[in-house]
């Protein structure tokens, strides 16, 4: 019985890591419901197969009983597919490999007290799910985002393992001596390897990060820039005006000498109507968030765009001020590119942005022809390379817990974020 208890331990174990490494497409509720129907499941075909068959078929059989359930859960719930659900099944049966041999080799050790074996089964767990919440996730699903390629042979060298002791090493570890030593010894050389894909995992974190960090920076200087160059335009303007004035007021003495009020009205008017033109708006008071409006709105209006904008936002805002004007960079630029599609007369930007009660955002725009979105609510890419922007926001809405919804309503698209 010692068997099956480590069968259905490890099948347990090893769905449960399964879904540690998703990055699932619903919601957390509904993913776990899903996972612990299909962990039951895999466990009595498991038992029932043990229960007919004996150990060893069970054990040759596994990969077909156990493993496959398993990868096609995973492409059930995974919002990512092909090669990485594969290298994501094969780590976690690396992992519970590791605590196998481990608990195996103190069993072996400590005389053969089943109570020694659970123990040891308990504590590994415990240990090597902490490792991968704390430290292994968060770093797995940034290289799920950020590498495209090579998955396939990873997968390769894991895969490679897994046939070797499963089929080409017989006995079971802790059981013979020479099975203790020899898996243990080749788990060993295992976790030196995944070691060096860990590193490689943070070295493509590392360059995203820095990659986020330039656009950032990139983005913050050229909004700045942009607001520099409008204020002194509008310096130059006003310093011109500020040189005509004089000749204005002998125009407008001369016509109230005559008594003619209503020109002397009507040009006053016009050139406090030429002042006006070109003052310069501004919409926020953090200062990188009003460069990007500003950027954007001028970009809209030069190419025949007119923007409608209620902004009220303070000093403080609740969180990064460069992430935030990533976010409305994409969205602007996303709504400048649809109206451009548009004949001029239906073109138009909306964009509402407030802090009280709390952060929300609305940008809305016209748009031609029909949007589709998946099954989670997102726009579907009309062409290759396009998404990307929606991606940026959905990685700043999943940082900060934000809740971002798309819509179509009336031929309008909508984005609303909430933060």
């Amino acid at each position: 019985m010692m068997e099956l208890f480590v069968m259905e331990y490890m099948t347990a174990l090893g769905m449960t890591m399964v879904m540690l490494f998703l990055d699932s497409r619903y919601s957390r509720r509904r993913t776990v419901l899903i996972g612990c129907g299909a962990i039951a499941l895999v466990m009595a075909l498991v038992a029932v197969l043990y229960r007919e068959a004996g150990a060893d078929v069970t054990l040759h059989m596994y990969t077909l009983v156990a493993h496959v359930p398993s990868l096609l859960l995973s492409f059930f719930l995974s919002r990512f597919c092909g090669w990485r659900l594969v290298f994501q099944l094969l780590s976690a049966v690396l992992f519970c490999t590791l605590i196998q041999h481990g608990a195996g080799l103190v069993y072996y050790l400590s005389g053969g007290y089943f109570w020694v074996l659970v123990l040891a089964y308990v504590v590994l767990s415990a240990v090597v799910i902490w490792f991968l919440i704390r430290f292994l996730r968060p770093l797995f699903l940034q290289a799920l985002l950020e590498l495209r390629r090579g998955w396939w042979l990873m997968c390769l060298v894991l895969a490679l393992y897994y046939v070797i002791l499963v089929y080409l090493i017989p006995g079971y570890v802790g059981n013979e001596w020479s099975s203790t030593v020899v898996k243990p010894a080749i788990s060993l050389m295992m976790v030196g390897v995944y070691s060096i894909l860990m590193l490689l995992f943070s070295r493509v974190r590392n360059e995203a990060e820095a990659r986020h960090s330039a656009q950032i920076t990139a983005l913050q200087l050229s909004a700045l820039r942009s607001r520099m160059k409008a204020v002194n335009v509008s310096e130059d303007i006003i310093r011109m005006e500020r040189h005509d004035l004089r000749h204005r007021l002998q125009v407008v003495a001369e016509l109230v000498a005559r008594e003619d009020r209503s020109e002397a009205l009507a040009f006053l008017e016009a050139a406090q109507k030429r002042l006006d033109e070109q003052k310069t708006i501004r919409w926020c008071r953090p200062p990188v968030l009003d460069a990007v409006f500003a950027s954007y709105f001028d970009q809209a209006r030069n190419q025949g765009i007119p923007v409608e904008a209620k902004i009220a936002l303070s000093d403080a805002f609740p969180v990064d001020e460069g992430e935030m004007a990533i976010v409305l960079a994409n969205a602007l630029e996303n709504a400048i590119h649809a109206n451009l599609a548009l004949p001029r007369e239906r073109r138009d930007i909306r964009c509402k942005m407030m802090e009280t009660p709390s952060v929300m955002l609305e940008i809305s725009n016209p748009c031609v022809g029909g949007i589709s979105f998946d099954k989670n609510g997102l726009p579907v890419a009309q062409q290759e390379g396009h998404g990307l922007g929606v991606q940026s926001i959905l990685a700043f809405c999943k940082k900060y817990g934000a809740v971002c919804q798309f819509g179509l309503t009336n031929g309008r698209f909508r984005l609303r974020l909430v933060l």
